[in-house]
């Protein structure tokens, strides 16, 4: 068949948070690798958007809107894709929301909603998309943590806190699965400027410190998130699972720089 080991050809993806972003790269990585991909987010037109590149790619794609949540509406996205291509193979939760404030003045209600949408939003779309990879008796399932998984980022307890606990939830449900065929990793991303970051880090002093503390010395392009995405979605991750991969120009390695 010849079929190599990063081929994703066959293989169904969905990628919630699909559409911009970070999200955006992987879904196109994705069927850029060969597969199928269903790109989905909150806003129809952005949805439209990412499909319509992801059909001129030659891949099959569905334009269906979901909120990670709105647990009907991930129910929703999940039938309609087993519906159009019979099975899913491949589930990235790319889906996330920030917001800096001091810790000790953050709102409860924006605490609630950045651990609700970050965290239990990954959580939801695992249980609806990896019950039905478990019952096919494959999958891969790659959850998006952050730098802010394993260090502290300054005003951003909540988005770290909902992260670090993706990076948990990641390796339980890595151990559970882990004889079903179905394997649970996750991608810290280093600095990328995003639709969600940009502000945060363009022309700014935190943007400069975020450089100085990279040894690459430069933020990462969207598209150079796509290659773990393609590796942890792949035939070659095969004995991966429960892992953490950074994608970060070696920020997390380093002490000192100069």
């Amino acid at each position: 068949m010849g079929k190599g080991l990063f081929d994703l050809n066959g293989r169904v993806a969905v990628v919630t948070g699909g559409t911009t972003g970070l999200g955006h790269a992987i879904a196109l990585g994705l069927a850029e690798a060969g597969a199928d991909v269903v790109p989905s987010s909150r806003r129809l037109e952005q949805v439209e958007k990412a499909v319509a590149e992801i059909e001129a790619l030659g891949r099959r794609s569905l334009g269906m809107t979901s909120d990670v949540l709105d647990r009907s509406s991930l129910q929703a996205l999940h039938d309609a894709v087993l519906k159009e291509f019979g099975k899913v193979d491949i589930l990235v939760n790319a889906a996330g929301m920030n917001q800096k404030a001091p810790t000790l003045e953050v709102a409860e209600a924006d605490w609630s909603r950045i651990i609700e949408t970050n965290l239990t939003g990954t959580m939801r779309a695992c249980q609806i998309f990896g019950s039905t990879m478990v019952r096919a008796g494959y999958g891969r399932i790659v959850n998006i943590a952050s730098l802010t998984t394993f260090v502290g980022f300054y005003r951003v307890a909540a988005y770290a806190a909902s992260k670090a606990g993706v990076g948990a939830f990641t390796k339980v449900l890595a151990v559970e699965l882990a004889k079903t065929g179905v394997n649970v990793n996750a991608i810290a991303p280093g600095v990328f400027p995003t639709e969600l970051t940009a502000p945060l880090i363009l022309g700014t002093p935190r943007g400069e410190e975020l450089i100085l503390r990279t040894p690459m010395g430069r933020f990462g392009k969207a598209n150079e998130i796509a290659g773990a995405a393609i590796f942890l979605s792949s035939e070659a991750a095969s004995f991966v699972t429960g892992e953490i991969v950074a994608v970060d120009g070696g920020f997390l390695a380093s002490g000192v720089n100069q």
